[in-house]
């Protein structure tokens, strides 16, 4: 990697890490480009080299989580639910600042929504409803019952709605979905 690269890269992660800050203390409605550029410690042309706005800032950060979250599942998928959910509580433990200030932001109604179409995306392979304990059942249902469910553990979890330790909650999430999928 060139020292041109890792400077970009540098520059990328201060904006990320600054947005992050931001929007946990005054929420996204508040920032300004100023605001990002000043505690990042770049000048507002960086942010604008890297992002149209504000709102591009968020859908690409957004978006790299979800990507990293999707290649968990991939290298995950001959687990079972309690061990891949492992995988992923802690990946959010490694990146709560960004999921604690997502979830529990008023602003990041974005995140949730693309978070629930992902997780419903995840599990939609491993629901059927042409035989067994689901035999007869609606898809959609199933699908949206367990991926609200998830979502809403999860943000219980980063907002201290839930008190187990990270290794508890995975394994019980992941306990009743390989019960009931």
């Amino acid at each position: 990697m060139s020292r041109v690269d890792r400077r970009v890269q540098k520059s990328q992660e201060a904006i990320k890490n600054a947005f992050i800050e931001l929007m946990s203390e005054k929420g996204f409605d508040h920032i300004t480009i100023q605001d990002i550029s000043d505690r990042a410690n770049v000048g507002r042309r960086t942010v604008y080299d890297h992002y149209q706005d504000k709102f591009d800032l968020l859908d690409k950060l957004i978006g790299e989580h979800i990507a990293e979250l999707k290649k968990l599942c991939e290298s995950a998928s001959e687990l079972s639910f309690t061990e891949g959910n492992l995988l992923w509580f802690e990946y959010f433990e490694r990146n709560s600042s960004f999921f604690s200030t997502m979830l529990g932001s008023k602003g990041a109604l974005a995140f949730r929504n693309q978070f629930l179409t992902f997780v419903i995306e995840e599990l939609e392979r491993d629901v059927d409803v042409t035989t067994g304990k689901n035999q007869g059942l609606s898809k959609e249902l199933i699908l949206k019952f367990f991926g609200a469910a998830i979502v809403e553990i999860v943000e219980a979890w980063f907002t201290n709605g839930l008190s187990e330790p990270t290794q508890v909650v995975a394994e019980q999430v992941g306990i009743l979905l390989d019960r009931n999928l």
